[in-house]
Parts: structure tokens; sequence; C-alpha cells
């Protein structure tokens, strides 16, 4: 009898890691979980593939090696019907195009900014490539959103490892980087994002990945009706080119008091050129918390979003201007479209001591962990 228990369990965890083949009831319709796999051209040579990871409830993400972007993101509304929540392209010509804005990409070495495209460590002065108004952004001119990634499928369906070898001076920052993400879709219709790097050299490192979200799948132009919740009574005050001061003012009482749940739009007209700034998350230590929400009424779509980090950054979408190429069905981008919560250490640290430290030494492990999980209401 032992033996025979024995044989039905083995059966049954061997169907269970075999889901491939899986398939789920969803309104008459069957999903197949795992991981699927399409051509999405090619880039210096070499293939760019998109894969699609689905799980039980039907939801799916897409990712591509050409920057680890996320290219889809087809999640419920409150009616049981799929939509793409996340801006992309239908090729990689978009997201080769002089202008693409990070669509879904990882971002590094360093996410945001380094002012003036300079900093110092260990007593040497290393000089970055200074295109943002005379500042350092996202890495560099090639950052790891212009780079192909190694892709390895996990065990089971749900997740994707990418690698990267970022060399010592690519893009004036010092040593050899060994980078991993860890894309996973769960079973409760979230996201997770785990980040790793080492380096032989002390080096800053800041990840992120720079997803667009617009939880009414298309159907609203623009995110200022969402409602946006983010537990974070700080931020960092910036100058006229988005380097911080260095002050951290409190949200109450200003348009960026977001402690409470306020529709985008409400005081957007208030902060010049719209948000694009870090908040101060109320967090005490590195542990994986929920720290926003994000809610659109039309469609009932609702947003959760968890970091290990000390901040986010809130970006409105505020340079989409409706003249990108290869979009999804040829959708006019505009102002406002989307919005990123990009989990990151603050901008300008390295320059910065009085700031979370971003600096990363030989011997020591980078770690970061972001999940984005959806639901309806």
């Amino acid at each position: 009898m032992k033996q025979l228990s024995s044989l039905i369990l083995a059966a049954s965890v061997f169907l269970f890691s075999c889901n491939n083949s899986t398939e789920s009831a969803d309104k008459n319709t069957t999903t197949k979980m795992g991981i699927t796999e399409k051509s999405f051209g090619s880039f210096e040579g070499q293939a760019v593939t998109e894969y699609t990871l689905t799980n039980a409830n039907g939801m799916q993400v897409g990712i591509i090696n050409y920057g680890g972007a996320i290219t889809k993101i087809l999640t419920k509304d409150k009616e049981g019907k799929f939509g793409d929540v996340v801006l992309g392209y239908d090729s990689i010509a978009g997201f080769t195009q002089k202008g693409n804005p990070f669509f879904g990409a990882l971002i590094g070495r360093y996410g945001n900014r380094i002012a003036k495209g300079h900093f110092t460590l260990d007593g040497a002065t290393y000089t970055l490539a200074a295109y943002n108004n005379g500042q350092s952004l996202h890495g560099g001119l090639k950052g790891y959103d212009k780079v192909l990634w190694k892709v390895e499928k996990q065990a089971g369906d749900s997740s994707l490892k990418l690698t990267y070898l970022s060399k010592d001076l690519e893009e004036g920052f010092p040593g050899n980087l060994s980078v991993e993400v860890i894309y996973t879709l769960t079973a409760d219709d979230a996201v997770k994002i785990e980040y790793a790097a080492t380096t032989d050299k002390a080096t800053p490192v800041n990840l992120t990945n720079h997803a667009y979200f617009n939880l009414s799948a298309g159907k609203d132009s623009t995110i200022l009706d969402h409602e946006l919740m983010l537990k974070a009574d700080k931020f960092t005050d910036v100058d006229s080119v988005l380097i911080p001061t260095g002050k951290l003012p409190e949200v109450k009482g200003t348009p960026m008091d977001f402690t409470t749940a306020k529709k985008i739009g409400k005081e957007i007209d208030a902060v010049k050129g719209g948000y694009d700034h870090n908040w101060v998350l109320n967090k005490t230590g590195n542990a994986l918390e929920s720290f926003a929400t994000l809610y659109h009424a039309g469609s009932g779509r609702l947003m959760e979003v968890f970091t290990t980090e000390p901040g986010v950054q809130f970006y409105s979408g505020n340079f989409l201007d409706g003249t990108l190429t290869n979009t999804k069905g040829g959708q006019k981008y505009v102002q406002h479209a989307a919005l990123c919560l990009e989990t990151q250490h603050f901008p300008d640290s390295p320059n910065q001591p009085s700031f979370p430290t971003t600096i990363l030494k030989p011997g020591e492990k980078y770690s970061h962990i972001a999940v984005y999980k959806f639901s309806v209401k």
C-alpha cells in the first residue's frame, strides 16, 4: 500500500511539473500554461525572441531578450476580459527606433540620473555619457535596455532567467558586473522580478524595470483618471534638470501627496513638467513590502506593487507625444498615456553621501525584488 501511495504521489508531482500541456477552463476557452517562443526580429545580426509566460488563469507576460523588455501583460478586467496593460511595440523596430523611451526594459548599470555624468569612487573619477540635459540617465548611451541578454527557462513553466556581463568601463562604469534577472509569472497573477549582481571592483549599481502601465488596456488614452496610492511621506527634491538637491521634503499638503489614493490628474498641472520624481518609501529595512496601489475604475483592474528598495520613481509619461512608430496596433501614445513605477535607490546617490549607498563591492551581492500583482475590484 505504501508503494502504491508513493507511485500515486510521484505521478501527481510529474503531472504538476509538466504543466506545459495542462489546460484550464476559462469561460469556455482553454488556457495552455507554460512558456512559448516566437521570433521578434533580429538585432546586430542575432535573433530576438519573444517568450510568453502563461499561468492557469490565462494571464500572459511577454519578454524579449533585447533589453530584457516586457512586451505585454495580458490580465482580466472586472468582466473577465483580457487586455494588455503595458505600452509597447509590434516588432523589434519599435524598440530600436530613436527616442524609444525605454518601454518595458531592464535598466542599468545605474537607473535614473547621475549629476553631470561623473562620480568619484575610491579616489578615482569616472566619466559617463551626459546626454540627458547634461546628466547621465539610465546607464548611458547603450545601457542594459539596448543589449541582448542570455535567456534560460527555469524549472517549471513560469520563470525565465536573463543574464548579462557588463564589462569593466562599459559606459564608463568600473568593474566587471555579472547581472542576473529572473522574471516569474505567479499563480496569483503577479509579475515578480528578482535582480542580482556581483562585481570584481567597487561600482554603483541601481537596477530597475521601465514598464509603462495603463490599466484601461488602451481604452483610455491617458492615465489621468487612474487612482494612485504611495506609502511615502517624503520625496527627493530636484533641480531644473531633475537632479536631487539633497533635500527630502514632506509630501503632506503638496501635489506630491499620494498617501491617500487620488486621481493622478487631480494636481498634475501644479507640478512643473508632470510627475517624474523619486518618492522615499516608508520603509526601515530591505524587506519585501507593499508600497503602492494603482486602480482604474472603468476596468476594475487593480495593481499592487511591492519592493525591497527604499524608493520608487513615479513617472507620468510626460514626454510621450504620439510620434512613436511600430506601436501595438498603431496606437498613438500621447502625453500621459501611461505611467511608470520604477523601484529603485535614489537618483544621483553616488554623489549624495546622505542617501542610502548604491556602491557594490567585491564579495558582496546586489539583490532587489519587485512585484506587480494584478486583481480586480
